[in-house]
């Protein structure tokens, strides 16, 4: 009785393999066999992602299980990386004298350049200057406040007329 509940709590199925040993990668990454795949089909327009996984199935014949998933997140991956150009649903490689990819958003403003011998001060942090925490420091200044508006008016909505007030401008009174 007791054995059968330890068996039922073990939701992890046991490996045929001990923990300590590693099985052999004989597969090379995915992006070098994509690589390869692309380059041995040798298209004019490139390849599509059934032709490479064709090929990636011919050449390596023990792929994982997740084969069609691993290929996809990968080309995707390189084409995001500027590795491989996607046209027409064909992937190429990208052609060595060609301009990097521009990022999205407008390019930033070239900067003028700085003059010989100029040294740049240091980066200011992020965020806001810690407070001191040393007791003899006098404490801040506090900020001068702003001597009210020219007009008069105080700042934001006006008030609600009150009924007396409505009444005298020919409004109704309610009571």
């Amino acid at each position: 009785m007791v054995m059968a509940a330890e068996e039922q709590l073990n939701f992890y199925p046991q490996s045929s393999a001990p923990a300590n040993e590693v099985a052999p990668q004989t597969l090379p990454q995915y992006p070098e066999m994509i690589f390869t795949a692309i380059e041995e089909l040798n298209e004019k327009n490139g390849s599509n992602k059934s032709a490479i996984s064709k090929y990636i199935e011919s050449r390596y014949g023990n792929l994982p299980p997740a084969h069609s998933t691993l290929l996809t997140r990968h080309l995707n991956g390189m084409k995001s990386a500027g590795q491989l150009l996607l046209i027409k649903n064909n992937y190429l490689k990208p052609d060595p004298n060609s301009p990097p990819p521009r990022g999205r958003g407008r390019p930033p403003k070239p900067k003028a350049p700085l003059p010989p011998g100029t040294v740049l001060p240091p980066a200011r942090p992020r965020g806001r200057p810690p407070k001191s925490h040393d007791p003899s420091e006098p404490p801040p200044l506090p900020k001068p406040k702003p001597a009210g508006s020219l007009t008069g008016k105080k700042r934001g909505r006006p008030p609600k007329a009150s009924p007396v007030v409505a009444a005298g401008r020919g409004l109704i009174e309610i009571r």
